[in-house]
């Protein structure tokens, strides 16, 4: 239900965003070169040139607006993060038309008109964001194509669900009350009142002109379902089933058609589809880089390792990722070849003898942890998801902490959310699991390409390294 007004106010701002940025680009060459504060020097180019990369403008930052979610909604989504949403997808689209407007253009556009039209374009989004959502507001709080809301059910789920509607005001939905079972005490639920039991429901949609019933029962009502469609069938309301599954999500679920069949998805990955396919190209991509460029360093590492202690260069480590599945994790050996021969498997401590000295540095460093390049170019891990763990530990700590396995819908990384807030070594686990679940509830590319740069700026030395 949410999700069709979504639509329809994204697809909106999303046209308004296009007009906005094609106008910002045209009305930059004019500024620039009707009426330049810097003289022109080069010639003045031809309009046409400018005119013909419009598409193209317009189809990338609708494109980059829409890979960072900035149509999508949230109760916390207030006008400043909205403003900021906006400018962070606005910078990365100018960046990505500079970068391929250099490479693949034989033309180089001028650019005096590329910073006009990136600051023109921000003013101009900024406002237009802003005027719109208090139009649209304005005339859903004066009344205008509101749709009146009844709720069949009760209790906490049907709590939820007012809550969640009326955080939208400008969406225009109105809950104006509940019908409950017969023999219910409830008067209210949520701040509205109940307007009738299960069998008055047709009495109740024509007295409040409802355009929509959602029927919301919780589990012990199921049964109650066909009883209230059959009730409805002859009524021209739309009408939704809400599942009571509310304590059974922590990272999500979603509705989907299956030839037909209504299926609810709960607790899915959000890596699917292109963005599992872009998240792996930039892994591969990057790693393999990454291995090039670093080659020198890590052969000077495995000298050093080889030449201060006797043993493998590498060590490799069982440890559980994606869907549960376990790979050797790869690492520089740090550590004594018996270093868990009379221990069995241990955490590491922040006082440890079982490390030799090199790897002590290897570990205050994080520097150890560079091999997994090769586990991430061979697709066990990615460079950015929760750290994996060994299976020893997982069958532990899945019986101690709610949700823990829900940290393996996605592949593990060598950095993630928890190691740039501080929360790897020795630290509390249940913040660390906060930390995945809260990356894999709001996964998008930009938050994995700002994990990337707290861990250059920060996360290689951290005092709970060890």
């Amino acid at each position: 239900m949410l999700k069709r007004y979504q639509n329809l106010l994204g697809g909106v701002l999303g046209l308004l965003d296009a007009s906005i940025i094609v106008g910002a680009w045209l009305v930059s060459y004019w500024l620039r070169f009707s009426y330049p504060i810097i003289p022109v020097t080069k010639g003045f180019p031809e309009f046409s040139a400018y005119a013909a990369l419009t598409p193209f403008v317009a189809v990338l930052w609708l494109a980059v607006f829409a890979s960072l979610r900035v149509y999508q909604f949230s109760r916390s989504f207030t006008a400043l993060k909205e403003t900021r949403a906006l400018l962070k997808a606005h910078g990365l689209a100018l960046l990505l038309f500079v970068t391929l407007t250099y490479l693949f253009e034989a033309y180089k556009y001028s650019r005096l008109v590329t910073l006009y039209f990136g600051v023109l374009a921000a003013l101009s989004l900024v406002v237009a964001r802003v005027l719109v959502r208090s139009a649209f507001r304005a005339l859903r709080l004066r009344g205008f194509n509101q749709r009146h809301i009844v709720i069949a059910g009760e209790g906490e789920a049907v709590e939820r669900l007012v809550d969640r509607i009326d955080a939208f005001p400008e969406l225009g939905l109105r809950v104006r009350g509940m019908v409950t079972h017969e023999q219910s005490p409830t008067v209210g639920v949520a701040g509205k009142p109940v307007l009738g039991h299960f069998a008055q429901i047709a009495e109740v949609i024509a007295q409040v002109k409802a355009d929509e019933v959602l029927i919301a029962l919780p589990w012990s009502q199921q049964d109650e379902v066909s009883r209230l469609l059959e009730l409805l069938k002859d009524e021209t309301v739309d009408v939704r089933l809400v599942p009571d599954v509310y304590a059974y999500v922590t990272l999500g679920c979603e509705v989907e058609d299956f030839d037909g069949v209504p299926v609810v998805r709960i607790n899915d990955s959000p890596l699917i589809g292109w963005y599992a396919a872009a998240k792996r190209l930039t892994d591969v991509v990057v790693a393999a880089i990454a291995l090039v460029l670093l080659s020198p360093l890590l052969l000077v590492i495995a000298a050093l390792v080889k030449l201060t202690s006797p043993g493998p260069v590498l060590y490799e480590q069982e440890r559980m990722g994606l869907d549960g599945r376990t790979f050797q994790m790869l690492k520089f050996r740090s550590m004594r070849t018996d270093a868990e021969a009379s221990t069995g498997a241990v955490w590491a401590r922040e006082v440890d003898n079982r490390r030799t000295l090199f790897g002590t540095i290897l570990r205050k460093t994080s520097l150890d942890e560079l091999p997994q390049l090769w586990n991430v170019l061979r697709g066990e891990m990615s460079l950015v998801g929760p750290r994996p763990e060994r299976p020893v530990f997982v069958h532990q700590f899945r019986k101690e902490i709610p949700h823990y396995m829900l940290r393996h819908k996605v592949k593990s990384g060598i950095t993630g959310w928890a190691q740039v807030n501080g929360w790897r070594g020795n630290t509390s686990l249940r913040r660390r699991i906060e930390c995945d679940l809260y990356y894999i509830q709001n996964w998008s590319y930009a938050l994995d390409l700002k994990i990337l740069t707290l861990t250059l700026w920060k996360g290689f030395v951290n005092k709970n390294a060890y």
